[in-house]
């Protein structure tokens, strides 16, 4: 894997956010002379990775010289995080990754803005999304090979994560698009549960998928920005793992999909675990969840249609092609249709209930592989959409690397709701295996 560590003037971009906070807080370092920092390594790489695709530098300088000249609010104060471009910022543009909505200006910011505004970090601009985070790539590179993808649809804020722009990033997830690109940018992502960081004001959301997303280098950070956004210190931050976790090792329905790469990464952490003292439990996904593909599918065109009707009643032959095709199919479709999908979706999400009564957490692959080898294809999320629409939480761990040297993910995931448990037993893991 290429090693990306470039550093501004002072290489304080190169410190994971809990580093910086506790300098920032014990008066070794300031706000201002980290954001420069972090300016530094994007005026640099930019050019080449297009994360971002609004970034006022004045005014990044402008919100840290605030933070350092103030009381400190908590953990996050002074620190920089890149925002996905769909979610709302009432002082920045924010277009949805859409030509549409060029320039346009919220009149008020999206909950997560707003909490981590309040927590004291420093919007440090938008970052690149794909088209209402279809799964049509747009101008972001991977940077540890610019001629591969970054994952969709929170391009940007992987990229900018893993190159060492930022410490932290929002990005969120329908389908992959948080646990994808963390593993074909090799870092550290988080989808909540379906409600487990606050929703609110995300226009265009599909309401039963939509979920937040968190990037950062590593797994303390992630509990660190979580904290933010859920307005208290999550036990993430503290619970210690006692005992012999129960580790289920899910092939997932679309095993056959997995490249060597993946299936070598999840067979040799469970057996790595194993010998770490962990009970590897064989999770096998049973017959009811035959055919929720296409469930999936039935769910998200209907959801996406609804979310995006005024756009597709008047820019509909400007939009990309997947998402007039998810269109066309969505009109295929009768609420009979839709209501069977959730039905079967339910009946999922229950047989699954049972799998964790089992275990504590499940291992799966992040993705296919590794990114794959072009900066135009979809991306196959097959490994990503089940586990959306089963509404727990997930996390991709930077583990292992494939054949071209690219970073393989290691999937983890829990019951719903019990995402610092979840991030706990991610630590638990993620100190086990290669990394």
């Amino acid at each position: 894997m290429v090693d990306l560590r470039g550093k501004g003037p002072g290489g304080l971009n190169l410190l994971s956010a809990s580093e910086a906070s506790a300098l920032l807080e014990g008066g070794k370092a300031s706000s201002v002379k980290l954001v420069s920092d972090c300016i530094a390594r994007i005026e640099a790489r930019e050019p080449v990775v297009h994360a971002w695709c609004h970034l006022d530098r004045e005014a990044a300088l402008a919100q840290a010289r605030a933070r350092d000249a103030e009381p400190r609010r908590g953990p996050m104060h002074g620190v920089p995080v890149g925002i996905k471009d769909i979610f709302d910022t009432y002082d920045m543009p924010t277009a949805y990754g859409s030509d549409i909505y060029r320039g346009h200006v919220p009149h008020s910011d999206t909950a997560t803005v707003g909490l981590l505004r309040m927590a004291g970090a420093v919007i440090m601009g938008k970052c690149v999304t794909t088209e209402f985070a279809s799964p049509v790539p747009k101008e972001t590179r991977n940077p540890h090979d610019v001629a591969r993808s970054p994952g969709v649809s929170s391009s940007g804020s992987a990229a900018a994560v893993a190159d060492y722009h930022v410490p932290l990033s929002l990005g969120s997830q329908t389908g992959g698009s948080t646990i994808l690109p963390a593993s074909f940018c090799g870092v550290v992502g988080y989808k909540a549960s379906l409600t487990g960081i606050d929703r609110g004001g995300i226009r265009h959301l599909r309401p039963t998928l939509d979920t937040m997303g968190l990037f950062a280098r590593t797994l303390d950070d992630i509990a660190l920005l979580r904290s933010a956004l859920v307005g208290f210190v999550p036990s993430a931050a503290t619970t210690r793992i006692d005992g012999a976790p129960r580790i289920g090792v899910c092939r997932s329905i679309n095993w056959d999909q997995a490249e060597p790469a993946s299936k070598h990464a999840v067979e040799s952490a469970a057996a790595t675990l194993a010998k770490a003292g962990a009970r590897i439990v064989d999770a096998e996904m049973p017959a009811v969840f035959k055919g929720i593909e296409d469930s999936f599918r039935v769910i998200s065109t209907a959801e996406g249609t609804r979310a995006l009707g005024m756009e597709i009643a008047q820019h509909l032959d400007s939009m990309n092609h997947y998402i007039q095709s998810s269109h066309a199919q969505a009109k295929r479709n009768d609420q009979a249709a839709i209501d069977k999908a959730h039905q079967h979706a339910l009946a999922c999400r229950r047989a699954l209930a049972e799998i964790f009564a089992r275990c504590d957490v499940l291992i799966t692959p992040s993705a296919a592989g590794e990114a794959v080898a072009d900066l135009t294809s979809v991306s196959n999320s097959a490994f990503n959409r089940i586990w959306t629409l089963m509404h727990g939480p997930a996390l991709s761990l930077p583990a292992y690397t494939g054949p071209a040297g690219m970073p393989v993910g290691l999937q983890v995931v829990g019951p719903t709701g019990s995402d610092d448990r979840t991030i706990a037993l991610a630590r638990w893991i993620s100190d086990r295996v290669p990394g």
